[in-house]
């Protein structure tokens, strides 16, 4: 664990991009000196590294410092309804390794089984002096998976092992490194928030659309998870109720709900999950199912926005760029076209992350609890 200055310096450079000490120390507050000892030791950990020399017209040219991107590893394993996503990313948050295994549906015993042999794979392939910056792993997976046996179509009994099932603990007792675990659509909007587009509002609702879609709040430019760690759990919000009967998000903007779709007309399904960027689908049963999952998802950010004052809605998901550009544009023409007196509608716009948000979103569990601090530390100065 990094002492807090230390952290807060990564923390300003990854947000910023390569600094001078100069600027660091202005936009720290820290002094001159403190500032110059902080990077030599961040240097000689190997966690910094030089830029290229900025010469202006007096005195000496000023050496911005970087994020050195070998300076340290961290793993990301995606527990999804459909497939097993490790991977390796370096400081960057550039993925630098990855094992991929689709299934039928997460049994604990095979999740495990696919971790501890895929951890191996990717340490085997990294070389010797990288093994040890290896600083953790992070673990996203929808949170009461037993919930969820029938959408999978599988038996109860099937899934009723992941009740009292620890599987941070379980990996940890193999590795020797920390083991941290997250709900898998508040890691995709961990991913957005410290490794997407750095211009977002400080506030923000995310939706990530996968098997089902889930959803993640940004507060005051922190992560908000709640009590039990499943705060935003917006493939649950209703949309529609008649009589006792209600329509939840998740019935329409997920790819469940698309798959579902694709086979009631006498499609295939695979090609949802093999590659966002390579669908197969017939194009008027993919415009039915945008249509409908903008509506579901812009009703239900309204109805979030009438609960918390947020400016911004990001949209992200396991589906090629285009269906996303698509129901983004679609979800904001129905936001607009709806008139809510005293809300103030707010804006729609891309996530930044795409199909790897989870998985990223894992790895940046260790990355965020080892080498960083709150945003708010540097932007409200």
């Amino acid at each position: 664990m990094r002492a807090y200055n230390e952290r807060l310096v990564l923390s300003l450079i990854r947000q910023s991009g390569a600094l001078a000490k100069a600027d660091i120390a202005r936009m720290t507050g820290l002094s001159a000196q403190t500032v110059s000892v902080i990077m030599r030791s961040l240097e000689a950990d190997g966690l910094l590294e030089k830029g290229e020399p900025v010469r202006g017209k007096v005195g000496q040219p000023s050496v911005p410092m970087r994020l050195n991107r070998e300076g340290a590893f961290f793993l990301g394993l995606k527990v999804g309804r459909r497939s097993l996503d490790l991977v390796l990313t370096d400081f960057l948050g550039q993925v630098v390794d990855r094992v991929q295994e689709k299934h039928a549906y997460p049994a604990p015993d095979r999740v495990v089984e696919f971790a501890h042999k895929a951890i191996g794979q990717i340490l085997d392939r990294l070389p010797p002096e990288h093994r040890n910056r290896v600083a953790g792993l992070g673990i996203a997976m929808p949170f009461q998976l037993w919930d969820w046996a029938e959408a999978l179509s599988v038996a109860p009994s099937e899934m009723a092992g992941w009740r009292d099932f620890d599987i941070a603990a379980t990996i940890r007792e193999r590795f020797d490194f920390p083991v941290y675990l997250s709900n898998d659509a508040s890691a995709a909007c961990g991913a957005e928030l410290v490794f997407g587009d750095q211009t977002k509002p400080r506030d923000f609702l995310f939706f990530f659309i996968g098997f089902f879609v889930g959803g993640g709040l940004v507060l005051d430019n922190m992560l908000y998870t709640g009590r039990t760690g499943n705060a935003a759990a917006l493939g649950s919000v209703p949309i529609r109720i008649t009589g006792t009967t209600t329509k939840q998000l998740v019935d329409v903007a997920s790819l469940a709900a698309l798959e579902k779709t694709v086979l009631v007309h006498g499609g295939e399904s695979n090609s949802l999950w093999d590659d966002p960027e390579s669908w197969s689908v017939a194009e008027e049963t993919l415009n039915s199912w945008t249509e409908e999952a903008a509506n579901g998802l812009a009703c239900a950010a309204l109805s979030s926005a009438c609960l918390i004052d947020f400016e911004c809605v990001v949209v992200d998901g396991w589906m090629p760029a285009r269906v996303r550009a698509d129901l983004v544009e679609r979800v904001q023409q129905r936001i607009d076209a709806i008139a809510l007196p005293g809300v103030q509608a707010p804006q729609v716009r891309a996530g930044s992350i795409g199909g790897d948000a989870r998985a990223l979103g894992a790895a940046s569990l260790p990355l965020s609890e080892r080498f960083l601090v709150d945003r708010n530390a540097f932007l409200k100065g």
